[in-house]
């Protein structure tokens, strides 16, 4: 354990920022699996919702750096070919 006032506070912060980021990452894995259930099912109209809502969440995500940016695009690309994969 951190023996200076300024580590113990670094030490504090981390660990809620932590918490805040794998709230968050839960919530991304969410939306991510809510795509590929429909896609699983062959529910073209359900995958492109899901899809559409999921978008915006993995952008965020890689915008305040939850993700890579590179991951979210990987997962955007993969998920976007196969939907048009179900036509």
């Amino acid at each position: 354990m951190a023996n200076i006032a300024s580590a113990r506070k670094r030490a504090r912060q981390a660990e809620n920022q932590r918490r805040h980021n794998q709230a968050r990452r839960s919530m991304m894995r969410s939306k991510l699996k809510l795509v590929t259930e429909a896609i699983a099912k062959g529910d073209r109209a359900a995958a492109e919702a899901a899809y559409g809502e999921a978008v915006p969440v993995l952008d965020r995500m890689a915008t305040r750096g939850v993700i890579h940016k590179n991951k979210a695009a990987r997962h955007k690309s993969r998920l976007a070919q196969q939907i048009k994969g179900l036509s």
